[in-house]
């Protein structure tokens, strides 16, 4: 019995964590090619739709990104990517639209992206506010197999990571579903009333790599 419960502990990543985030942040506290934060959800299939949504606080002038899902031979399979001073970028399987976005001061920044294989649209909101639609790789799909990442940008599959890329700031209420959420779905989300399908900030499966703390959000 003893010996059995030795082999499990050993076999059981340790980092590995499944936990209610609320009221909670991911802290990157310095540039560096090594802090994430890997996300493991179950995918069983290919998404054809998808809408991921975060809030995010950073002084950074800089390139960097939030949220990066890379699947094998995709490096973007799903790419947030935010370029100072107003510049969003959104890449689903390499090809990306680019969004010009209000200038904020500092506070958090709440993002939602949809997109819809049916049609190739992309859709923005920040804080809110709603910003014309792209159209992207209509009639694609993100592979099943995938690797997600906060606060690194992969170049390969799970890692390929740039310093001058990282985050620097916080991360809160991530959420992912299997299909594109109608604004009335947003008003959902903002409210606290609808939660991720796929990724779920109150029960979160993720594994920590090098310097991230969890905070009280503030």
């Amino acid at each position: 019995m003893e010996l059995s419960v030795l082999v499990l502990l050993l076999v059981v990543p340790t980092s590995l964590a499944q936990e209610d985030l609320e009221g909670k942040v991911f802290v990157f506290p310095k540039e560096t090619d090594t802090a994430h934060v890997i996300l493991r959800p179950t995918i069983t299939e290919p998404l054809q739709k998808v809408t991921v949504c975060l809030r995010s606080y950073t002084d950074l002038s800089r390139n960097y990104c939030p949220f990066s899902l890379s699947t094998p031979g995709k490096d973007n399979a799903l790419l947030i990517f935010l370029l100072p001073p107003n510049t969003f970028l959104m890449e689903i399987n390499q090809e990306g639209a680019h969004f010009k976005t209000d200038s904020e001061s500092l506070d958090w920044r709440h993002l939602f992206v949809t997109w819809d294989s049916d049609t190739g649209v992309v859709q923005l909101w920040v804080n809110g506010k709603f910003y014309p639609r792209r159209v992207i790789m209509k009639g694609s799909s993100i592979a099943a197999k995938t690797s997600i990442v906060l606060g690194q940008d992969q170049d390969s599959f799970g890692g390929g990571f740039e310093a001058s890329q990282s985050l620097i700031g916080e991360i809160s209420d991530v959420h992912m579903w299997n299909y594109a959420l109608t604004p009335g779905d947003v008003q959902k989300v903002v409210s606290g009333d609808l939660h991720g399908n796929v990724i779920n900030w109150r029960s979160l499966v993720y594994e920590i790599k090098g310097e991230v703390l969890i905070q009280p959000k503030s």
